[in-house]
C-alpha cells in the first residue's frame, strides 16, 4: 500500500460508525467493570486511571504555559508530573486541580462519543492521548504502563468490529468514570504524613482547606458518572 491509501485507510477507520449500546450492553459492560473495580483487580486498573490523572496534569501544564518536564508512573499506581513555572498563581492551582477530574472528564467524552456512535473515533482518541504521555515518560515502568496500554487499546481499535469496538470504548468510559471516583473516594485515607497528594498542595498554594478539595475531587467523580450515564442512558429513551 501507498502512503496514501495508509492514511486513507485509517481516516476510514477513525471516522467509521459504530452501533450504539443497547440497555443489555450498559447493564453487562458495567456490571463487569464495577466488579472488577471492587477485586483485587483494581490496584491493575489503577494504572490506566493514573495515566489518564497525569495527562491531565500535563495538559494543564501546558495550557497555562508551564514548562512540561516529564511523567513518571510507579508500580504502587502513584504517578509525578514534573512542570516548571511560578510555584503559585493560577497555573500552578489549575496544574495540581486538573488530575483527579480528568478521568472523569475523558470518561464521559468517551460517552458521548459511543453514544452517538463514534467508538472508533474514542479508541483513536484514547491512542492519541497515550502517544502524548508516552514523549513525556521517564522511567521504565512508565513506559512499560503505557505501552501495554496502548497495544491493548490499538488491538481493538484495528481487529474489533463496530460491535465489539462500542463494547471497549464503553467499557472505557465505564473503568474511568467509576475508577475515577473510586481514586477520589481513596485519597484522604492514602494521603501521607508528608502531605504530598493534590489536595494537600493546591492547600498550601491556595489557602483554601484541604476538606474543601478533597470535596471537590468526590464531586467531580461523581458528576463524571453522572454524566456518562445520563449521556448513554439518552438514546435509549
Amino acid at each position: 500500500m501507498t502512503a496514501g491509501e495508509i492514511a486513507a485507510e485509517v481516516w476510514r477507520r477513525i471516522t467509521a460508525t459504530s452501533p450504539t449500546p443497547t440497555a443489555l450492553d450498559l447493564v453487562a459492560v458495567v456490571a463487569v467493570i464495577g466488579a472488577l473495580l471492587l477485586l483485587p483487580t483494581w490496584p491493575r486498573l489503577r494504572h490506566g486511571i493514573t495515566i489518564v490523572h497525569e495527562a491531565g496534569h500535563g495538559l494543564a501544564a501546558t495550557m497555562t504555559r508551564r514548562r512540561l518536564a516529564g511523567i513518571r508512573l510507579h508500580s504502587d499506581t502513584s504517578g509525578l508530573t514534573v512542570s516548571v513555572g511560578r510555584p503559585r498563581g493560577p497555573g500552578m492551582v489549575l496544574t495540581l486541580l486538573a488530575g483527579y477530574p480528568a478521568p472523569s472528564a475523558a470518561g464521559v467524552l468517551i460517552a458521548w462519543a459511543v453514544a452517538e456512535g463514534h467508538a472508533a473515533l474514542a479508541l483513536w482518541g484514547a491512542l492519541l492521548l497515550l502517544l502524548l504521555v508516552l514523549v513525556q515518560i521517564r522511567n521504565w515502568f512508565g513506559l512499560w504502563s503505557v505501552l501495554v496500554a496502548g497495544v491493548l487499546v490499538g488491538a481493538a481499535t484495528w481487529f474489533a468490529d463496530p460491535a465489539w469496538r462500542m463494547r471497549v470504548a464503553l467499557a472505557l468510559a465505564a473503568l474511568l468514570v467509576l475508577g475515577g471516583l473510586r481514586a477520589a473516594v481513596e485519597l484522604p485515607a492514602a494521603r501521607t504524613r508528608g502531605g504530598a497528594s493534590d489536595a494537600d498542595q493546591l492547600a498550601r498554594v491556595t489557602r483554601i482547606p484541604v476538606g474543601v478539595w478533597l470535596l471537590g475531587f468526590v464531586l467531580a467523580g461523581l458528576a463524571g458518572v453522572g454524566g456518562a450515564g445520563a449521556l448513554l442512558v439518552a438514546p435509549l429513551r
